[in-house]
Protein backbone atom coordinates (compact mmCIF):
# COMPACT_ATOMS: atom_id res chain seq x y z
CA UNK A 1 0.00 0.00 0.00
CA UNK A 2 2.75 2.31 1.01
CA UNK A 3 4.39 1.89 -2.23
CA UNK A 4 1.29 2.33 -4.08
CA UNK A 5 1.09 5.88 -2.68
CA UNK A 6 4.79 6.56 -2.87
CA UNK A 7 4.39 5.79 -6.36
CA UNK A 8 1.38 8.05 -6.92
CA UNK A 9 3.29 10.73 -5.39
CA UNK A 10 6.44 10.36 -7.52
CA UNK A 11 3.84 10.38 -10.76
CA UNK A 12 2.20 13.43 -9.52
CA UNK A 13 4.69 15.12 -7.31
CA UNK A 14 4.27 18.27 -10.05
CA UNK A 15 0.60 18.71 -9.02
CA UNK A 16 0.89 20.63 -6.13
CA UNK A 17 3.41 23.30 -7.96
CA UNK A 18 1.70 26.61 -9.32
CA UNK A 19 0.20 25.52 -12.72
CA UNK A 20 1.03 22.23 -12.02
CA UNK A 21 -1.02 18.65 -12.19
CA UNK A 22 -3.05 18.95 -9.16
CA UNK A 23 -3.88 22.54 -9.76
CA UNK A 24 -4.55 21.62 -13.48
CA UNK A 25 -7.02 19.18 -12.73
CA UNK A 26 -9.34 21.30 -10.75
CA UNK A 27 -8.93 24.55 -13.44
CA UNK A 28 -9.83 21.96 -16.33
CA UNK A 29 -12.76 19.87 -13.97
CA UNK A 30 -10.78 16.99 -14.55
CA UNK A 31 -12.99 15.13 -11.82
CA UNK A 32 -16.14 13.58 -12.24
CA UNK A 33 -19.32 13.35 -9.70
CA UNK A 34 -20.90 10.32 -8.80
CA UNK A 35 -23.60 9.56 -5.99
CA UNK A 36 -24.59 7.01 -3.85
CA UNK A 37 -28.29 7.09 -2.79
CA UNK A 38 -29.51 6.79 0.38
CA UNK A 39 -32.52 4.59 1.05
CA UNK A 40 -35.65 5.76 3.49
CA UNK A 41 -36.94 2.63 5.61
CA UNK A 42 -40.20 4.17 6.09
CA UNK A 43 -42.11 6.92 4.10
CA UNK A 44 -43.09 7.45 1.02
CA UNK A 45 -39.84 9.54 -0.81
CA UNK A 46 -37.86 6.10 -1.32
CA UNK A 47 -34.57 7.90 -1.99
CA UNK A 48 -34.36 11.34 -0.30
CA UNK A 49 -31.21 11.74 -0.41
CA UNK A 50 -27.17 10.61 -2.05
CA UNK A 51 -23.54 10.85 -1.02
CA UNK A 52 -21.65 12.68 -3.68
CA UNK A 53 -18.58 11.15 -4.34
CA UNK A 54 -15.69 12.58 -6.66
CA UNK A 55 -13.13 10.35 -9.32
CA UNK A 56 -10.64 11.67 -11.50
CA UNK A 57 -9.95 11.43 -14.65
CA UNK A 58 -6.48 10.10 -16.13
CA UNK A 59 -5.43 9.17 -19.47
CA UNK A 60 -8.22 7.75 -21.86
CA UNK A 61 -10.68 8.63 -19.71
CA UNK A 62 -10.05 6.14 -17.66
CA UNK A 63 -11.14 7.54 -13.65
CA UNK A 64 -9.29 7.00 -10.83
CA UNK A 65 -10.82 5.86 -7.51
CA UNK A 66 -10.37 8.53 -4.19
CA UNK A 67 -7.99 6.06 -3.09
CA UNK A 68 -5.35 6.77 -5.83
CA UNK A 69 -5.41 10.62 -5.88
CA UNK A 70 -7.27 11.93 -2.18
CA UNK A 71 -3.77 11.00 -0.44
CA UNK A 72 -1.90 13.40 -2.37
CA UNK A 73 -4.60 16.05 -2.06
CA UNK A 74 -3.94 15.81 1.73
CA UNK A 75 -0.22 15.52 1.52
CA UNK A 76 0.04 19.00 -0.23
CA UNK A 77 -2.92 20.25 1.94
CA UNK A 78 -5.10 20.46 -1.42
CA UNK A 79 -8.39 19.61 0.12
CA UNK A 80 -9.73 23.08 0.22
CA UNK A 81 -9.51 22.97 -3.36
CA UNK A 82 -11.14 19.88 -4.29
CA UNK A 83 -13.83 20.16 -1.87
CA UNK A 84 -14.86 23.82 -3.34
CA UNK A 85 -15.40 22.01 -6.99
CA UNK A 86 -17.50 19.19 -5.63
CA UNK A 87 -19.43 22.23 -3.88
CA UNK A 88 -19.48 24.52 -6.78
CA UNK A 89 -20.65 21.51 -9.45
CA UNK A 90 -23.18 19.87 -6.98
CA UNK A 91 -24.54 22.85 -6.24
CA UNK A 92 -24.49 23.46 -10.23
CA UNK A 93 -26.45 19.89 -10.59
CA UNK A 94 -29.14 21.08 -8.17
CA UNK A 95 -29.16 24.47 -9.43
CA UNK A 96 -30.34 22.28 -13.02
CA UNK A 97 -32.59 20.28 -11.63
CA UNK A 98 -32.39 16.73 -9.64
CA UNK A 99 -34.73 14.11 -8.95
CA UNK A 100 -32.81 13.30 -6.25
CA UNK A 101 -33.62 16.47 -4.00
CA UNK A 102 -30.55 16.90 -1.33
CA UNK A 103 -27.04 15.73 -1.54
CA UNK A 104 -24.61 15.18 1.03
CA UNK A 105 -20.90 16.50 0.29
CA UNK A 106 -18.41 15.01 2.41
CA UNK A 107 -15.99 18.14 4.10
CA UNK A 108 -12.24 17.17 4.83
CA UNK A 109 -10.44 17.82 8.25
CA UNK A 110 -8.29 20.72 6.51
CA UNK A 111 -11.08 22.23 4.79
CA UNK A 112 -12.83 22.60 8.15
CA UNK A 113 -9.93 24.66 9.31
CA UNK A 114 -10.11 27.24 6.11
CA UNK A 115 -12.38 30.08 7.57
CA UNK A 116 -13.47 31.32 3.74
CA UNK A 117 -14.99 28.32 3.18
CA UNK A 118 -18.32 28.62 5.16
CA UNK A 119 -18.46 31.71 3.06
CA UNK A 120 -17.98 30.38 -0.18
CA UNK A 121 -20.42 27.58 0.31
CA UNK A 122 -23.19 30.48 0.99
CA UNK A 123 -22.07 32.27 -2.09
CA UNK A 124 -22.04 29.32 -4.42
CA UNK A 125 -25.98 28.54 -2.56
CA UNK A 126 -26.95 32.43 -3.84
CA UNK A 127 -25.69 32.30 -7.13
CA UNK A 128 -27.25 29.51 -8.19
CA UNK A 129 -30.51 29.82 -6.26
CA UNK A 130 -29.85 26.43 -3.94
CA UNK A 131 -31.34 26.37 -0.98
CA UNK A 132 -29.20 25.59 1.99
CA UNK A 133 -31.58 22.43 3.30
CA UNK A 134 -30.58 20.75 -0.38
CA UNK A 135 -26.60 20.49 0.57
CA UNK A 136 -25.76 18.64 3.43
CA UNK A 137 -21.94 18.29 5.03
CA UNK A 138 -20.67 15.37 6.01
CA UNK A 139 -18.22 15.25 8.92
CA UNK A 140 -16.10 12.42 9.49
CA UNK A 141 -16.40 11.45 13.29
CA UNK A 142 -12.28 11.73 13.78
CA UNK A 143 -12.15 14.97 11.87
CA UNK A 144 -14.30 16.49 14.19
CA UNK A 145 -12.25 14.91 17.48
CA UNK A 146 -9.40 15.88 16.22
CA UNK A 147 -10.22 19.53 14.73
CA UNK A 148 -13.10 20.12 17.86
CA UNK A 149 -12.96 23.85 17.26
CA UNK A 150 -13.05 24.33 13.74
CA UNK A 151 -15.64 21.48 13.00
CA UNK A 152 -17.96 22.98 15.82
CA UNK A 153 -17.82 26.61 13.75
CA UNK A 154 -18.28 25.17 10.78
CA UNK A 155 -20.76 23.68 11.82
CA UNK A 156 -22.33 26.57 13.37
CA UNK A 157 -22.18 29.22 10.49
CA UNK A 158 -23.73 26.27 8.32
CA UNK A 159 -26.63 26.14 10.93
CA UNK A 160 -27.06 29.95 10.54
CA UNK A 161 -27.26 29.35 6.65
CA UNK A 162 -30.38 26.77 7.14
CA UNK A 163 -28.18 24.16 6.53
CA UNK A 164 -27.50 20.75 7.74
CA UNK A 165 -23.98 18.34 8.97
CA UNK A 166 -24.05 15.14 9.35
CA UNK A 167 -20.76 12.82 11.74
CA UNK A 168 -19.65 10.09 9.40
CA UNK A 169 -17.95 6.72 10.49
CA UNK A 170 -19.57 7.09 14.07
CA UNK A 171 -18.99 4.30 16.26
CA UNK A 172 -16.13 3.65 14.59
CA UNK A 173 -13.88 3.10 17.80
CA UNK A 174 -15.86 3.36 20.43
CA UNK A 175 -19.66 5.45 21.50
CA UNK A 176 -19.01 8.17 22.15
CA UNK A 177 -21.76 11.58 21.49
CA UNK A 178 -19.25 14.41 21.90
CA UNK A 179 -18.68 15.18 18.41
CA UNK A 180 -22.42 14.63 18.09
CA UNK A 181 -23.00 17.19 20.61
CA UNK A 182 -20.60 19.70 19.96
CA UNK A 183 -21.94 20.43 16.20
CA UNK A 184 -25.39 19.72 17.06
CA UNK A 185 -25.46 16.77 14.12
CA UNK A 186 -29.04 16.80 12.77
CA UNK A 187 -27.94 13.14 10.84
CA UNK A 188 -24.84 10.46 12.66
CA UNK A 189 -24.05 7.69 10.35
CA UNK A 190 -23.13 4.53 12.11
CA UNK A 191 -20.29 2.79 11.11
CA UNK A 192 -19.93 -0.01 9.18
CA UNK A 193 -18.02 -2.22 12.29
CA UNK A 194 -21.21 -2.08 13.99
CA UNK A 195 -23.83 -2.98 11.21
CA UNK A 196 -21.95 -5.58 9.30
CA UNK A 197 -22.52 -7.05 13.11
CA UNK A 198 -25.90 -6.69 13.32
CA UNK A 199 -27.46 -10.23 12.64
CA UNK A 200 -24.35 -12.24 14.25
CA UNK A 201 -23.34 -10.13 17.47
CA UNK A 202 -25.59 -9.21 20.86
CA UNK A 203 -22.76 -6.34 21.14
CA UNK A 204 -23.34 -4.73 17.83
CA UNK A 205 -27.40 -4.46 18.54
CA UNK A 206 -27.10 -3.27 21.86
CA UNK A 207 -24.65 -0.61 20.35
CA UNK A 208 -27.08 0.09 17.73
CA UNK A 209 -30.00 0.55 20.19
CA UNK A 210 -27.85 2.97 22.75
CA UNK A 211 -27.46 4.96 19.15
CA UNK A 212 -30.86 5.37 18.47
CA UNK A 213 -32.04 6.21 21.82
CA UNK A 214 -29.49 8.86 21.97
CA UNK A 215 -31.20 10.12 18.76
CA UNK A 216 -34.35 10.59 20.02
CA UNK A 217 -33.51 12.87 22.68
CA UNK A 218 -30.67 14.57 21.00
CA UNK A 219 -32.78 15.06 17.55
CA UNK A 220 -30.50 13.26 14.90
CA UNK A 221 -31.50 10.86 12.40
CA UNK A 222 -29.40 7.81 12.08
CA UNK A 223 -28.11 6.28 8.55
CA UNK A 224 -26.68 2.92 8.37
CA UNK A 225 -23.30 2.82 6.08
CA UNK A 226 -22.04 -0.08 4.56
CA UNK A 227 -25.49 -2.06 4.11
CA UNK A 228 -24.22 -5.10 1.57
CA UNK A 229 -26.73 -8.00 3.03
CA UNK A 230 -30.48 -8.36 2.78
CA UNK A 231 -30.32 -9.93 6.03
CA UNK A 232 -29.03 -6.36 7.57
CA UNK A 233 -31.47 -4.49 5.81
CA UNK A 234 -34.16 -6.44 7.14
CA UNK A 235 -32.56 -5.85 10.38
CA UNK A 236 -32.68 -2.45 9.91
CA UNK A 237 -36.24 -1.73 9.35
CA UNK A 238 -37.14 -4.21 12.22
CA UNK A 239 -35.42 -1.62 14.80
CA UNK A 240 -36.39 1.49 12.85
CA UNK A 241 -33.17 2.62 11.74
CA UNK A 242 -34.66 5.85 9.22
CA UNK A 243 -31.91 5.39 6.66
CA UNK A 244 -29.55 3.01 5.04
CA UNK A 245 -26.86 3.35 2.41
CA UNK A 246 -24.30 0.91 0.85
CA UNK A 247 -23.54 -1.11 -1.98
CA UNK A 248 -27.04 -3.70 -0.98
CA UNK A 249 -28.65 -0.41 -0.85
CA UNK A 250 -27.56 0.81 -4.58
CA UNK A 251 -24.46 1.30 -6.05
CA UNK A 252 -22.53 4.71 -6.98
CA UNK A 253 -23.41 5.42 -10.52
CA UNK A 254 -22.36 8.86 -12.18
CA UNK A 255 -24.11 11.98 -10.89
CA UNK A 256 -26.20 12.60 -14.38
CA UNK A 257 -27.72 9.20 -14.43
CA UNK A 258 -29.11 9.11 -11.18
CA UNK A 259 -30.49 12.97 -10.61
CA UNK A 260 -30.66 14.31 -13.89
Amino acid sequence: MDDDIDKTHAELAGFAKPGGRLRQAIDKDEFALFCQPILALSGEERYPMAEVLVRMREEEQALLPPGEFLPVFEHYRMMPQLDRWVVRNTVRRLAAGSRIKRFTVNVHGQTLEDEEFPRFVAAQLSLNRVPAESLLFEIDESDTLARLAAASGFAAAYHAQGGRVLIDGFGRRSVSFAAIKEIRADFVKIDGSIVRKLVTSEVARTKLGAILRVGQALGYAAVAEFVEEQDILLRLKALDVPFAQGFGVYQPHPIEALAG
